[in-house]
């Protein structure tokens, strides 16, 4: 499908140049600009095609080709087309020229993630121009806003427009990358992704003259003692399937397994392992506390009698906000008579079966890429866009394929960083990987 990857290439190359940035602002992102690429793109294969715009310039596009039987499960490939912002200093080429060097596709999105976007596109008309008939409905959506929360891309089209997007399966971004070890070699599916939520920790004191600090009731001291145990928190960690299935994936064997899956070393363990590997293992294993925004005092010669901590934290699989509340008194010890907890957002964990007929079909399109791989199940520490699938029912992989020059160091160094980039046969084997999912599913589906 070689004309079909040169298709992917200059699709990607076009989103990346569209530079639809999401800062997190409503004015920011601008995705209509892809949805005009993509709408132009799809055009004249018969698809149904539907634009929606809930705020000006935030734009999502969805294209359906109808199935043939009303019972057969639905599909949906979702890819977003917002990209996180760049500092153009760190790079060594524009980030969003979209220019083809050595054999890799620079521009921020080339990883996260443009690629996907633009390779089920153009699989999606590739099905459609050859006539091809799911026997389930097959829905291509574009999304507006995955970069900053989805308030204005799938948040809000299913909160408004179900019935436009809602499908049995649903496919999107953070899977396929794979891992060399001793063993061979593995590639990870995301099932699943860790709850995100905030807390506001508002630590209280008594005011009075900077003159005289002297045993005085200082917020701001307390709340530097409170910033300390948290850093020093060590929560229960979760040492379930998904991280037996990490280890597997990673080709961890011996003392270093044992020491791995034994909750009393499990933490120290991660931190020999040290750089995005030791960050990697304590964030599938435990629940992170993360404060990361402080306000407080009024005056220089005051002393301040309130200082509030804002806490970034990721949940595991059944831990909900009262175990986060819990966690956070158990470390903050004997001041929490003088910290009130206020939980700011709570955005349940969420995964998805593995034993159903669309794993099976992820397996085999896998190996027909990369035959010597082993696919395993994995957990995103991060967010995406499936968490607002799954509770509705959806079952929802984070899924793809990357070439095996492509390895989890590369991923997460080029995710959000700088000089992210693609290596061209990645692009051909996601495109092809697609129309395999596509089909295959129909395979098991059939009566």
């Amino acid at each position: 499908m070689t004309e079909l990857a040169d298709s992917t290439i200059d699709l990607l190359q076009n989103l990346i140049r569209n530079a639809c940035v999401n800062d997190g602002t409503v004015e920011s992102g601008n995705e209509l600009r892809s949805v005009d690429l993509l709408d132009s793109y799809l055009s004249g294969s018969g698809l149904d095609l539907q634009r929606y715009e809930p705020a000006p310039g935030r734009g999502s596009l969805v294209a359906r080709i109808e199935g043939s039987d009303p019972s057969a499960p639905k599909l949906c490939l979702m890819g977003h087309t917002d990209v996180v912002p760049v500092n153009p200093d760190g790079w060594d080429n524009d980030p969003f020229g979209g220019e083809i060097i050595d054999g890799e596709l620079w521009g921020r999105g080339a990883i996260d993630m443009l690629n996907l976007t633009s390779s089920m596109a153009v699989a999606f008309k590739n099905l459609a121009d050859t006539g091809y008939t799911p026997r389930g409905d097959l829905i291509y959506f574009a999304v507006a806003d995955e970069e900053a929360g989805g308030k204005w891309g799938a948040k809000w089209m299913l909160d408004n427009e179900p019935d436009a997007v809602m499908a049995d399966y649903v496919l999107t971004e953070m899977g396929g990358f794979g891992f060399n070890h001793a063993s061979g070699r593995s590639v990870i599916i995301n099932v699943a992704e860790k709850g995100s939520g905030g807390a506001r920790l508002t630590v209280k004191g008594t005011p009075g003259h900077g003159s005289m600090p002297f045993g005085a009731d200082n917020a701001l001291l307390k709340a530097a003692e409170v910033l300390r145990r948290l850093g020093g928190h060590r929560p229960m960690p979760q040492l379930d399937d998904l991280w037996t299935g990490l280890l597997d994936t990673l080709g961890v064997e011996g003392a270093a397994r044992a020491a791995l899956m034994d909750p009393e070393q499990v933490w120290d363990a991660a931190a020999a392992v040290g750089g995005l590997g030791g960050r990697l293992l304590h964030a599938c294993s435990h629940m992170s506390i993360s404060p990361n925004v402080a306000h407080g005092g009024q005056k220089l010669n005051v002393i301040p009698d309130s200082v509030s901590i804002d806490v970034d934290i990721r949940t595991l699989p059944g831990q909900d906000a009262d175990y986060v509340r819990a966690e956070l008194t158990e470390a903050i010890g004997d001041l929490a008579d003088h910290v009130e907890i206020e939980m700011l957002s709570d955005q349940p964990s969420t995964r998805s079966p593995q034993d159903t007929p669309m794993w099976g079909v992820i397996e085999r399109a896998v190996l027909a890429a990369d035959p010597e791989a082993r696919v395993h199940p994995g957990l995103i520490v991060g967010g995406t866009d499936a968490r607002f699938y799954r509770p509705k029912g959806s079952v929802v992989y984070g899924a793809g394929i990357f070439s095996p020059d492509i390895d989890m160091t590369d991923f997460g160094s080029r995710f959000h960083g700088n000089n992210e980039r693609i290596d061209l046969e990645s692009l051909r084997l996601v495109t092809d990987f697609w129309d395999r999912i596509v089909r295959g599913l129909d395979e098991v589906a059939a009566p």
